[in-house]
């Protein structure tokens, strides 16, 4: 048997073909259906995860359990009705990432080498099968995208300790990398910008304040250390440099917050609030921290806040959509994993 042909039977042996690359764009993730069953299951796992609550001690298991699991996936499924994508019969968000990795594998057919696919952190489809499914195809590189602009432990760190899990029970490891945050990236904040500015153009009126609205963190976690907070200053005030707007133009807040500890603040749903009580009357909401819209973009954003300030007096209010598929959002990520395939492509 000649050396050409004892590689190929190795290879054979070892079920991979050479030199594919996967690229596996993340997100955090969804229920499966917008009923109290998925829910169920999908806010078991996100709050079991002990980079999401980090005290996972008896007494959390026996709040879990005993109380959250038993009321609020009814309310929540309630809540995903009201933006359910009923003609795929899935979350937004499910719809919106698919579309990301679809146009991202087209925008870079030419390496006809790198295969594209995603997954999400918590739900379906899930890390680990798309990995499964990338080796399978003879991947081995691997290039994973945590679609978070910015870095905390509860959303980047947590996608990558999944990947680490999941690699610890292969023997036949990809070589991994990970992208890193872009909070600051002049391609991210351009798209922004231009996002931003189209979208107000659009209006009937001119928003007096743009509230840059990012998801809440305890508190705590950035006490000890999580640079998230810092990074959504970054992102609005290189933001605020971009579209020449101040700090009394463009307000940073951060939303969902849950339970009783101290969140970051201000928190979106009270400045709202604060705001139309001192006689603002038109608003634009933009979400940054956000790739893709999802329940806490098209719900809590854009249906209940928006009820908040018109309640307490505002009277215009508009959503700003995140970036998602667009041809901006598009050249986000794909600048994104080119810079980090290089020497792989």
């Amino acid at each position: 048997m000649t050396a050409v042909a004892s590689i190929e039977s190795a290879r054979a042996a070892a079920g991979t073909v050479p030199e594919r690359v996967g690229v596996l764009l993340v997100n955090l993730g969804t229920p499966d259906t917008a009923d109290a069953r998925g829910v169920r299951v999908y806010l078991k796992e996100f709050l079991s995860d002990p980079r999401v609550i980090e005290d996972q001690g008896l007494l959390w298991k026996l709040i879990l359990n005993g109380i959250i699991l038993r009321v609020r996936p009814a309310r929540k499924a309630r809540d995903y009705l009201k933006i359910w994508n009923t003609e795929n019969n899935e979350s937004p968000l499910k719809t919106i990432t698919r579309a990301q990795s679809d146009k991202l594998a087209a925008a870079i057919a030419d390496h006809d080498h790198v295969v594209v696919d995603w997954a999400m952190r918590y739900g379906n489809p899930s890390i680990a099968s798309r990995i499964e499914a990338l080796t399978a195809q003879g991947c081995d590189r691997l290039l994973v995208v945590p679609l978070y602009p910015q870095y905390s432990a509860a959303t980047t760190a947590t996608v990558c300790d999944e990947v680490f899990r999941v690699l610890a029970s292969m023997r036949a490891q990809p070589t991994l990398r990970i992208t890193p945050p872009y909070y600051d990236d002049p391609d991210y904040i351009e798209a922004l910008a231009v996002s931003i500015s189209a979208h107000l153009a659009g209006l009937p009126f001119q928003p007096e304040r743009i509230v840059a609205s990012f998801h809440g963190m305890p508190q705590q976690y950035v006490d000890k250390g999580d640079p998230y907070q810092v990074q959504c200053i970054a992102t609005t005030d290189a933001l605020r440099k971009r579209m020449g707007l101040d700090a009394g133009k463009l307000l940073l807040t951060f939303q969902s917050r849950f339970g009783t500890d101290e969140w970051l603040q201000p928190y979106t749903d009270k400045t709202m609030e604060k705001l139309a009580k001192e006689g603002v009357r038109r608003i634009a909401v933009v979400t940054p921290g956000f790739s893709a819209d999802c329940l806490e973009t098209l719900e809590e954003i854009a249906q209940e806040n928006a009820e908040i300030f018109k309640h307490n007096g505002g009277e215009q209010f508009t959503f700003i959509p995140c970036l998602n598929d667009s041809d901006p959002g598009m050249d986000v990520i794909r600048q994104l994993v080119l810079r980090e395939l290089q020497g792989w492509i």
